[in-house]
């Protein structure tokens, strides 16, 4: 297939292709006329690249998962260089979640301590007022 059929049916650019294939990637195999020209084994490539930067993975944290599709492998992550990707990965995942915790935990704790503030200040709130004019309620 051309390469306008094959980012049809991953659902990229050609554009996005040739960038794959100047990366190596993407192999860049050419007819005689000099078009790009693809299987079914790369668009299985691109649906792993595409699958792991759905889920966050950058360009480059994929190769070990193309490499070993291209290896023979039925599976993008049944080869150790895959393995220890999604190790690093989770990782990083981990502390993410570590500080967005910390994070929440403060805001909440602010949260609080505001609506502990507001109520010592105004018992039973404000005199409600109509935000469209007039009188008050």
């Amino acid at each position: 297939m051309r390469i306008g059929e094959l980012a049809a049916r991953a659902g990229t650019t050609t554009r996005t292709l040739r960038y794959y294939e100047s990366r190596g990637l993407l192999p860049a195999r050419r007819t005689g006329n000099g078009y790009r020209t693809y299987d079914e084994s790369d668009l299985r490539l691109l649906r792993q690249i595409r699958t792991l930067q759905d889920f966050g993975f950058d360009l480059e944290e994929t190769r070990p998962f193309v490499e070993c599709l291209r290896a023979g492998h039925p599976e993008g992550d049944s080869c150790p260089a895959s393995l220890a990707v999604y190790r690093r990965k989770l990782g990083e995942l981990d502390s993410l979640i570590g500080e967005l915790t910390t994070v929440r935990d403060t805001v909440a704790r602010q949260l609080a301590r505001a609506e502990l503030a507001a109520e010592a200040e105004v018992p039973g709130g404000p005199e409600p007022v109509c935000e469209l004019g007039g009188d008050p309620w």
